[in-house]
């Protein structure tokens, strides 16, 4: 399983660094061997003789520790080990992450490492839905980092909402993945993402208020489980992810040429917000206002690339997964599509106005498959792909 592995273990200051004790014996039961690295907030909740007493390792916290830094003790422990992981990882620690500060051994060790790192954050409700957080969220996945939870559940504060850190299980499991070739390895995945711009003249175009978010965040969690992703854009706000083929696109004719060209593949994820129209011809010159009549814009349907995909015959990936972004009857609709297109599922959401999901860095989805409609809590991007992606891992095993 985990066996001759070596785990840095960083041990943020937070209620929840108790389990991270019982993280440290589930690793070693699996064959790691686990080297703690406990933050001086960290030592306020666990004691570094229980987490050397557990680990049968020395723990590290002092990044002037004389004997330890003669030989440059930062960089061996960054360097030593297969895998970084921070559990449980505060609102602090993620904000020193993302602005890389390097004041303490833990952030200085995660600024040293050419290793891959795994965040398991935890945190009051609020400091985690904080729009700071959210970003510094962003920008850690962004390069890279692999995340675990947080999940949905009292907190000790007594409030209720997601920020518990993930259960010492959950983050084993996460651990195996980053560290074993993951359960999509040798498998090809194609997702699409952004809007398309069509264009009018050679000036202004037709588009949407896709960012691209969700749709990267899925390519990022299918890449993290072993797949060798397509990630077919159209010019998103956000950056595509690192680890995958990207292939830049601006209209809905040469995303489907460009998906067409990248199958076959095990299953395709087709999250972009397609335009559904286009302009009949595009004019050569810009339309000027010259106090004439009002210009009459002729439109003709953009081609239907998830209809083409999901009822391609022998081509067809094995799964085939749309999105609907409603504004009503999410459902419903959804429901609806998902017999049209001929998919398989269908990631269902609203995208109304007041619900700050298209742009915003949440999202509440509804999976639409034969079995029915499974209503997910509303949640981080980044995590709606992660339970996407292990929901396609455990479709195509």
């Amino acid at each position: 399983m985990l066996g001759g592995k070596r785990i840095l273990l960083i041990i943020g200051g937070g209620i929840a660094a108790f389990k991270a004790l019982d993280l440290i014996r589930r690793l070693r039961e699996r064959g790691a061997s686990v080297v703690p690295v406990l933050t001086r907030a960290g030592t306020e909740f666990v004691t570094p003789l229980s987490a050397s007493a557990l680990a049968a390792e020395k723990v590290y916290s002092d990044l002037f520790d004389l004997t330890d830094e003669a030989e440059m003790g930062h960089i061996e422990l960054s360097r030593d080990a297969d895998l970084l992981v921070l559990a449980p990882c505060t609102a602090d620690l993620m904000a020193k992450m993302a602005g890389g500060h390097a004041d303490d051994l833990a952030s200085t060790v995660l600024m040293a490492t050419d290793k891959r790192v795994l965040i398991a954050p935890a945190m009051n409700v609020r400091m985690w839905q904080h729009p700071a957080t959210q970003r510094n969220l962003a920008t850690l996945t962004g390069d890279g980092v692999l995340v675990v939870g947080p999940t949905e559940g009292d907190m000790a504060c007594g409030e209720y909402g997601p920020g518990r850190m993930a259960e010492p299980l959950e983050i084993v499991a996460a651990v195996e993945a980053a560290l074993m070739d993951g359960p999509l390895k040798g498998r090809h995945i194609v997702v699409t993402s952004g809007p398309t711009h069509e264009p009018i003249d050679p000036v202004r175009y037709i588009a949407n208020r896709s960012s691209g978010a969700q749709g990267t965040a899925i390519a990022r969690a299918l890449a993290a489980l072993g797949a060798q992703v397509t990630f077919v854009t159209g010019p998103a706000a956000v950056p595509p992810p690192e680890g995958v083929t990207v292939v830049r696109v601006e209209t809905a004719q040469q995303m489907l040429d460009a998906v067409t060209a990248a199958l076959p593949a095990d299953a395709g994820v087709f999250a972009a917000a397609v335009a559904d129209w286009r302009m009949a011809e595009k004019r050569p010159q810009k339309i000027k206002k010259d106090g004439g009549a009002l210009p009459v814009l002729e439109f003709a349907e953009n081609p239907d690339i998830l209809a083409s995909v999901a009822q391609s015959g022998d081509g067809r990936p094995a799964l085939v997964v749309g999105f609907a972004a409603e504004t009503e009857d999410v459902v419903a609709h959804g429901t609806a599509k998902r017999a049209r297109k001929g998919c398989d599922w269908i990631v269902a959401n609203d995208v109304s106005p007041e619900t700050g999901i298209m742009g915003g860095t949440e999202n509440a989805v509804t999976l639409i498959t034969d079995a029915g409609a499974e209503a997910w809590p509303r949640m981080g991007k980044d995590q709606v792909a992660a339970r996407l992606a292990a929901k396609i891992a455990e479709a195509l095993a």
